[in-house]
């Protein structure tokens, strides 16, 4: 691939807010599956080695996607998305949590919600994720945590991963 793909991650402390864009070398009807389909999901939303592995997804308003990232030792953290607000390959809205094995969310840990739009750049598509806390804490532990470089990985997983689902 010799596409130069845009990655840009800011963070804003005063709006407690992280917003990245990233471009994919792929249609947006593609693009939208990966992140969408459980399936697809699995394959590419962890940062290598680890795996993220569904429980259960119902992509829908009012739906969720239950799963858990997996660790080389078989360590689980599980995590609970839950959709609000979805506008087919445009974009979608959804609470994200800490959960347990049971979709318990773990409210030690940060919550937030996140914005998720497709846009149509022919051949490329770009995401643009806006990340928003209800407070300055919660997103700095997420920072702390390694998020930026974890999602960088995981992104670079769906960059593998797309060549092999065109058609």
């Amino acid at each position: 691939m010799n596409v130069n793909l845009a990655f840009d991650f800011s963070v804003d402390k005063e709006n407690k807010t992280i917003t990245v864009k990233r471009e994919f070398d792929a249609e947006v009807a593609l693009v939208w599956e990966a992140y969408t389909k459980s399936e697809l999901l699995d394959q590419w939303w962890a940062p290598k080695p680890w795996k993220a592995r569904t429980k259960t997804m119902d992509f829908r308003e009012g739906g969720s996607w239950h799963y858990a990232m997996v660790g080389p030792e078989g360590e689980e953290h599980w995590a609970l998305a839950n959709y609000q607000k979805i506008e087919p390959k445009k974009s979608f809205t959804g609470l994200d949590a800490f959960a347990d094995a049971e979709g318990n969310v773990n409210k030690q840990m940060p919550q937030s919600k996140w914005e998720i739009s497709f846009t149509d750049k022919g051949q490329i598509t770009l995401v643009q994720i806006l990340i928003s806390y209800e407070d300055l804490a919660q997103l700095e532990t997420t920072i702390q945590m390694g998020f930026k470089e974890g999602l960088a990985m995981a992104m670079e997983g769906l960059d593998e991963l797309l060549p092999s689902l065109k058609k």
